[in-house]
């Protein structure tokens, strides 16, 4: 007899859960707070900085602060972001009724959010860490307790990440639906792919870098200590070695969202999709041969700096390839000017310019005049704000509505583009000219009269208009939620890949019969050549799911208390012997390994006859 599903309470659905779908909203809620935490702090920065000689922040509060933003942005905040979409959609493009492994996808969340939970904890613990997100040392291995929270913090969430991109890149690999060939994947899913590849290959190094540096301050090893044979400059190839590629696991989704909603709303297909896949692989592959343009100060020698500039700027041409797709795509499109196609379409001016500042940087005898100054800040954050986070307001108000069943307010969401595009600008343009002008970054105050104050007063005033919009958008949320435009639809957008085929809210299982897919943007290609739904590859019959698990919580609290037990090493005064709780979290991970692979769960089955009571009438299709 076939097992049925169990109904729990709200929260110990949500928290047992191994849905893709609620695991992405839970993703996206992670990442907002942290997004929302390190924006204070980027806030609270450019107040400092709006005037000379300002007090508002101590050096130290200030040092604190730009680790903690950089850190938190990155790791905390932009990847679960982009994981929420690819959690979400990537089962949902492909056809699929789940990912792979539902309870590794569960367990990847928990553990990344255990992760930075712990690098959050050093708040409580006499400060954050205080040597920059790109921890080099020797000034990582200073006596400082908020350095061993972002080790070991890092350490526990970049394991979430890691068995989460092993997930997504055997789900793609495996589950796609009949017909669903790896050069019809709509380009989000592509780009997913090959992301999480680049964490694959990059996140392992990290892991190695982040366990030397844990040797070294809480174990007493000597491989940074000149002195004792070690040497600094190890530690910076190996955070590049994984810190360039990390831009281009988080841009590659960001180029897929753009690739979706630009096509969505200009009514027309995906320009050079060919092209535009191959360019992500070149993009990807050169991604790892760029590392040391980070280093071109460090005196590698001429002919080193030569081979990393010239790499540099070949990366250029591969992104140039998807920026004239784009604009070819929206070319004689029939363009609707909704909020997420003004950030889509902003997009690609913006990534230009960062991408122009690049090749700039590139040129290692100009990188000795810009490399510590705040004209580095201005590219980068054109990059990541420009690229990154234009794209994810993008992605979220394009799939709102199939996520939660309702539109974000048009109203509303202009007003919010415009604040935050016109303050970003204000913000970030500006240190292109701080930059030039000498100002050093990292720095938490600046002497008068050097011509630096109206600048720095403007890029400040920029930072209050981003405030206003991020606002903006916490206010169009909750507005929305009580009085937005309701959606009962499958596709309120006329769109073209298959999560607009499914109905809407959508089912636990996703697709009552696995679709057959005929083309490259198979539904749109049913709406021209069929009935505008998808045809099914199989009969209608019972459905197999997994069963919820409460173990992924408690593996999650096991690693805390792991990275928090060697962190006690570290204090003067633990309450109690470190080794117990390093013991104790352990004992709780390995326990519940143990019992996962000893409990025998087979899932239960959606019967036939509820599967055809939600099925969507005509009229709701």
């Amino acid at each position: 007899m076939a097992a049925v599903k169990q109904e729990k309470s709200v929260i110990m659905d949500w928290l047992t859960t191994v849905d893709h779908k609620k695991l992405g909203i839970m993703y996206l809620i992670a990442g907002t707070l942290f997004f929302c935490k390190a924006g204070l702090m980027a806030v609270f920065m450019r107040i400092q900085l709006m005037i000379p000689e300002n007090t508002f922040l101590s050096g130290q509060t200030f040092n604190e602060f730009i680790t903690m933003h950089g850190t938190i942005m990155l790791f905390l905040a932009a990847t679960p972001l982009l994981f929420a979409f690819m959690n979400y959609f990537i089962p949902l493009q492909i056809g699929a009724r789940d990912v792979a492994f539902p309870f590794v996808n569960a367990l990847g969340f928990w553990i990344f959010l255990s992760g930075g939970l712990l690098l959050s904890t050093s708040w409580f613990f006499g400060g954050g860490p205080d040597a920059g997100w790109t921890a080099y040392v020797p000034l990582s291995t200073q006596d400082r307790l908020g350095i061993d929270f972002y080790v070991l913090g890092l350490q526990v969430s970049g394991i979430g990440t890691l068995i989460s991109a092993i997930n997504f890149l055997v789900t793609i690999v495996n589950m796609r639906a009949p017909g669903m060939t790896m050069m019809r994947l709509p380009l989000f899913v592509w780009t997913s792919f090959i992301s999480s590849t680049l964490i694959l290959f990059a996140f392992t190094p990290l892991a190695a870098g982040l366990a030397l540096l844990m040797l070294e301050r809480i174990f007493d090893a000597q491989f940074f200590v000149p002195s004792a044979g070690g040497n600094v400059v190890i530690w910076q190839h190996i955070f590049w070695i994984f810190g360039h590629p990390e831009v281009y696991i988080l841009v590659l989704p960001a180029f897929g969202i753009i690739s979706e909603v630009i096509p969505a709303f200009s009514r027309k297909r995906l320009f050079g999709y060919t092209a535009m896949v191959f360019a992500t692989m070149i993009i990807a592959f050169l991604g790892f041969m760029v590392w040391a343009h980070h280093m071109f100060t460090v005196g590698m020698g001429p002919v080193a700096n030569s081979v990393f500039a010239v790499a540099t700027m070949t990366i250029a041409v591969p992104t140039g390839i998807k920026i004239f797709n784009w604009l070819f795509t929206m070319w004689g499109g029939k363009i609707t000017f909704n909020t997420a196609m003004l950030f889509a379409s902003s997009f690609v001016p913006t990534f230009v310019l960062g991408g122009v500042t690049g090749v700039m940087l590139a040129m290692a005898p100009v990188d000795y005049l810009y490399h510590d100054t705040y004209f580095v800040v201005a590219h980068f954050h054109y990059i990541i704000v420009g690229g990154i986070v234009l794209a994810l307001f993008a992605g979220l108000f394009y799939w709102y509505p199939k996520m939660f069943n309702h539109k974000l307010n048009e109203t509303l969401g202009k007003w919010f583009f415009a604040l935050f595009y016109i303050g970003f600008h204000l913000t970030f343009f500006i240190q292109h000219i701080l930059g030039l002008m000498g100002m050093p970054r990292r720095v938490y105050t600046y002497l008068a009269d050097q011509g630096l104050d109206a600048y720095n007063m403007v890029s400040t005033i920029g930072t209050f208009f981003m405030t206003a919009g991020v606002l903006l958008l916490v206010v169009n949320i909750i507005y929305s939620a009580f009085k937005g435009e309701r959606v009962t639809v499958a596709d309120p957008w006329d769109a073209r890949t298959l999560e607009w085929a499914v109905p809407t809210p959508v089912p636990e299982y996703n697709f009552a019969q696995t679709p057959q897919v005929r083309s490259l943007d198979p539904l749109f290609y049913e709406k021209i050549h069929g009935d505008g739904t998808m045809k099914p590859a199989e009969p209608i019959d019972e459905i197999h799911m997994p069963n919820g698990s409460i173990l992924p919580v408690l593996i999650s609290i096991g690693l805390y208390f792991v990275g928090f037990g060697l962190i006690m090493l570290e204090m003067e005064n633990a309450l109690f012997n470190p080794w117990i709780v390093v013991v104790g979290g352990f004992v709780i991970t390995f326990g519940c390994m143990a019992v996962r692979s000893i409990k025998e769960d087979h899932g239960y089955h959606v019967p036939i006859d509820q599967i055809k009571r939600e099925l969507p009438t005509k009229g709701e299709k």
